[in-house]
């Protein structure tokens, strides 16, 4: 098959529209069947079906061609994806939002960038141990979330199909923030890994404090591709910028380097527009992420020194590059704490069952369930309603398979249509502009989604 699916593992505007508020809860029934715990729909803790083994799969004769290119057009099997949509898998952004609501609270804006911070980086930190790639988006495929317990809704859109952009916008309840960005991501295939870069700007708007922060998210590398344990490591330095008063963040995201020594490691500091460092920020993104003093950190790192606490001979005797598998190095299980530290944000604990379903988290695991008479309120192109999604959620690979590709020749047959009648695609909730902020073309929420009149979305299913 001749497919146009695009292979990448991802990671990567509701304005006040005076819409008809309708919330899910409005919706659920109480016939008893429902798990509801005191009147709240109780969202699942698992999925129906556990992870297909991939084991008697190869990736090797459909990749071996494709080194050093960005891997576009490329068909791989279901068996190496994940029953997420990557519209769904942006939507994990939004796991720890309780960072942002924190950040509105605070009165020194020192004190919300280092927040902010924590938010960007707990932002990718599903990603851990994230190997299955999710469905790449149909053009005009959508997915809504709305999470009035964290205080927040978001809509997305795939808005292009060739180069993929996928675009999101999310809003406060209580008219506190708005986050939003469009992403492209781009993948290569290198022989053992496949490097993805997130292309996209992610926007920050903290209404109450009238400030707007910028930044792009690390590239990320999923090793082993082809033999050997699969492992993650992201890389690369994100620059957080308030754009109201000039102060900045930069993060470098570490990556392994020989040994594996600074595998997962995430530090920076906070300077202001003057470029007098303020804090210096540190961390794993697998794990938590600390705030201190410069000048304690300073004296810290001199101290470690002098005492030699860097020449200990670590266990891990083998690099990142290796004439065979990249072995994945040996990572210390905590972040070692400097005195004086502040905790800014620690990584939700995955549940118990995570390995067995694709190393989800609790906040991933309910993001393709449909709660009761849900469909009925939602558009018909939500990634909810893909047929291919929800027959690999429930261990059916084979009718994943021959649903996923009913819907990409669907997708090529409308393609064509539209060529034919010279009929240009025209997206439903999103309209490509330039970033006010930055100035950089992205692609802006044009409101009406929560009106809930979806009588002319597209029949992409």
């Amino acid at each position: 098959m001749n497919s146009e699916d695009e292979f990448y593992d991802a990671e990567t505007g509701l304005e006040s529209d005076d819409s008809l508020e309708v919330s899910f809860k409005d919706a659920l029934v109480t016939d008893g069947s429902a798990k509801q715990e005191n009147g709240v729909w109780k969202r699942r803790k698992t999925l129906p079906a556990e992870m297909i083994s991939r084991n008697n799969f190869s990736v090797w004769s459909i990749l071996k061609k494709c080194i050093g290119m960005e891997l576009s057009k490329i068909a791989m099997p279901v068996v190496f994806n994940e029953p997420l949509s990557f519209l769904q898998r942006i939507s994990e952004y939004m796991e720890h939002t309780h960072l942002i609501h924190k950040a509105c609270s605070l009165s020194d804006s020192i004190e919300r960038m280092q927040v902010v911070a924590a938010f960007a980086v707990s932002a990718v930190a599903s990603q851990w141990e994230r190997t299955g790639k999710p469905f790449n988006p149909l053009l005009g495929e959508t997915y809504e979330l709305t999470r009035e317990d964290e205080g927040y809704r978001l809509i997305s859109e795939q808005v292009s199909h060739h180069p993929p952009v996928s675009a999101f916008h999310a809003q406060s309840l209580k008219q506190e923030f708005e986050f939003h960005g469009s992403i492209y991501p781009k993948l290569k295939f290198w022989g053992k890994s496949v490097e993805a870069e997130p292309k996209g700007t992610m926007t920050l708007e903290l209404l109450k404090h009238k400030e707007v922060y910028t930044w792009t998210n690390p590239m990320c590398c999923v090793h082993n591709i082809i033999l050997g344990k699969l492992w993650i490591e992201q890389y690369g330095t994100v620059e957080i910028v308030n754009h109201s008063t000039r102060d900045k963040c930069v993060l470098n995201f570490k990556p392994c380097g020989m040994f594996g020594k600074e595998l997962h490691k995430v530090e920076g500091h906070i300077q202001d527009k003057s470029k007098k460092k303020h804090k210096v920020i540190y961390g794993k993104w697998t794990e938590c992420m600390y705030s201190v003093d410069p000048k304690v950190y300073e004296a810290y790192k001199k101290a470690e020194k002098k005492t030699g606490a860097d020449s200990k001979k670590p266990k891990q005797e083998r690099g990142c590059e290796s004439e065979e598998a990249d072995e994945m190095p040996e990572a210390q299980e905590t972040v070692t704490v400097i005195p004086g530290s502040a905790l800014l944000w620690r990584i939700t604990p995955r549940p118990a069952n995570s390995a067995q379903m694709y190393n989800f988290t609790s906040f991933a695991m309910a993001l393709n369930e449909l709660e009761p008479d849900m469909e009925r309120l939602l558009p018909p192109t939500d990634c909810r309603l893909r047929p291919d999604i929800r027959a690999m959620e429930n261990g059916d690979t084979d009718l994943s398979s021959t649903e996923k590709e009913r819907l990409e020749d669907k997708q090529r047959a409308s393609r064509r249509e539209r060529s034919e009648e010279e009929e240009e695609w025209s997206t439903r909730w999103f309209q490509l502009g330039a970033n006010p902020h930055t100035g950089a073309e992205d692609w802006l929420y044009t409101g009406g989604y929560f009106d809930r009149n979806y009588t002319d979305c597209p029949n992409i299913y």
